[in-house]
């Protein structure tokens, strides 16, 4: 049973709201943007223009074998330099620092890079008997979260894994975590492959626990952006440097979870516009926010 949404969870994205459009470049970002039917149709064409100059297949099965390759270049080129920490996780999922008065409990990230959200987690978990695992397809990414200073082995256990392979060998059992936090990683994953990880993650969810997934939604400005010969397939392209990215609408999360055997809690849309105001520019982001959960039977 899906349970209905409440619209004013979306006052957690912010609370900067354009209403006058004389005032848009007052300030770096405004939240919950609508769009136009203007704007939707150039975005629609815009990527079926993508689809028509398409990567050769060739290339993009090169791409999607090698794909930690690809991954441990970017870390080793960017170290923990490129992504700033997210310290809003905790605005728009309570569900981390609730589990503080829960004893003894685990969370899982997904996907955690150099420690992005890992490390803010552990801040907050430091005087709680929570346990945080972590794991990213990149073994450089997990040597450098190892090696930072914020990095503490009786707290945390961070590990190397394939989340697309048939088995995990994961530090911990199956039906064993009560949060799973997936953070623009779902898109670095081949589409075919989803239904297999989505099914990993209920398998090894405690029954009530959660899934908090944020990432790329549909005509978000970095998808907009691409060039000619960068498109794999609908909606999935390659990077410049290599790395593979998928773009969601709301339904194709709600398939995948509910499908799973997921209990849908939340899923919505968050579209931001940020704006250059030096250079008088306006970019617009789409993301998509949801929150599943593992029924008790």
């Amino acid at each position: 049973m899906t349970e209905s949404i409440d619209k004013s969870k979306r006052k957690q994205f912010g609370n900067r709201f354009l209403k006058n459009d004389d005032d848009v470049f007052k300030h770096n970002a405004w939240d919950n943007v609508e769009w136009n039917e203007a704007q939707e149709s150039q975005a629609l064409s815009q990527v079926c223009a993508h689809v028509k100059t398409k990567m050769p297949s060739e290339k993009a099965a090169d791409l999607e074998d090698n794909a930690d390759e690809y991954w441990n270049k970017f870390y080793s080129v960017h170290q923990e330099k490129f992504f700033k920490n997210r310290c809003w996780l905790f605005t728009e999922f309570p569900e981390i620092t609730s589990l503080k008065n829960e004893k003894p409990s685990s969370i899982l990230e997904v996907g955690c890079g150099v420690g992005n959200s890992v490390f803010p987690i552990l801040g907050h978990c430091v005087d709680s008997n929570v346990h945080v695992y972590c794991c990213d397809f990149s073994s450089n990414a997990i040597q450098i979260l190892k090696e930072s200073s914020e990095y503490n082995d009786k707290l945390c256990t961070a590990f190397v894994c394939d989340i697309t392979s048939d088995e995990w060998n994961p530090p911990f059992a199956l039906e064993s975590l009560d949060v799973i936090l997936l953070v623009f990683v779902l898109s670095a994953i081949q589409p075919d492959k989803l239904k297999h990880v989505v099914g990993q993650f209920y398998k090894y969810l405690k029954p009530g626990g959660v899934v908090l997934f944020r990432d790329y939604g549909r005509y978000d400005m970095a998808q907009l952006r691409f060039k000619e010969g960068r498109c794999i397939s609908e909606n999935y392209y390659s990077r410049g440097d290599g790395t593979l990215v998928h773009f969601f609408t709301q339904d194709d999360v709600q398939q995948l979870f509910l499908g799973a055997g997921f209990v849908q809690v939340q899923n919505i849309v968050d579209r931001r516009m940020q704006v250059n105001r030096g250079k008088q520019l306006k970019m617009y982001r789409v993301w998509i926010q949801c929150k599943y959960k593992k029924p008790v039977l």
